[in-house]
């Protein structure tokens, strides 16, 4: 019965907050999918090769196939009490081959979740505008040829912030139960060729920062105005929406808990 009894004490639960580098391109994004390699099916095999077990990451959002990351936050429960060094190398060396790398690594408690404790997502769209294809920056950014109005582009992009129905921004595949948001920021600045939209928010409907940016794209053509944006957004209808920007310009940059 002693026996029996020790069997059925709760082992102790020793969770790690990594953040995380990554690229997405030739990943089915970050949750594990039954076709294609996923950021999560990445990491957990780099684990289970390094702590002899199968475990779980959840990350603080749920990036799209193709989309990159610059510091996403996960958390993971180990078997072991591991030194956060010895966790951040050891999923390294495991992951050498793969577009993933661990930036940092450290113990918290379990209370702490990297997606339910968040209280701000950033995000950043990145587009090159020439005429000449990137080479470096291939699958890296959006390469729009035609000349955009960036001035124009940042002026209408603030009819997007605030609390909305984004609807109209909402893939149709999205499963968050409301499509309204907050938006805390969107802003778009042009450094030479390179144009960056820089938006944050607790948190995003899925498709949200790409429909955004597809739309306010079309305005720095001249294909929209800014008032066709406004109609777009109250409209609350995907039908609406002009373009869906493509997934390889997107980053995730940045997360905000609590205790930050």
């Amino acid at each position: 019965m002693e026996n029996n009894a020790n069997n059925n004490v709760e082992k102790p639960i020793h969770r790690y907050k990594l953040t995380l580098e990554f690229f997405g391109t030739g990943l089915v994004g970050w949750q594990r999918q039954d076709i294609g390699r996923s950021v999560q099916s990445i990491l957990s095999k780099a684990a289970e090769k390094f702590c002899q077990e199968k475990v779980t990451f959840y990350a603080a959002g749920r990036t799209d196939a193709g989309v990159h990351a610059c510091a996403m936050v996960c958390h993971v429960d180990l078997p072991k009490d591991y030194s956060d060094y010895r966790v951040m190398d050891a999923l390294n060396f495991h992951l050498k081959e793969e577009p993933v790398s661990v930036l940092k690594s450290e113990k918290v408690t379990t209370d702490f979740q990297a997606r339910f404790s968040a209280t701000k997502r950033y995000y950043r769209y990145h587009i090159i505008n020439r005429r000449g294809a990137p080479t470096i920056m291939a699958n890296r950014a959006w390469h729009v040829k035609v000349p955009l109005d960036t001035d124009l582009m940042h002026e209408a992009a603030q009819i997007l912030v605030g609390h909305h129905d984004f609807t109209t921004f909402r893939s149709v595949e999205c499963q968050s139960k409301s499509p309204i948001k907050t938006l805390d920021q969107l802003d778009v600045r042009r450094d030479g060729d390179n144009i960056y939209i820089d938006t944050s928010a607790r948190s995003f409907l899925h498709h949200q920062v790409r429909s955004m940016v597809g739309s306010i794209v079309y305005v720095g053509r001249g294909k929209w105005t800014k008032d066709d944006l406004k109609k777009s957004l109250e409209a609350r209808d995907r039908r609406a929406l002009a373009h869906n920007a493509p997934p390889e310009g997107l980053y995730f940059m940045a997360v905000d808990y609590p205790e930050e």
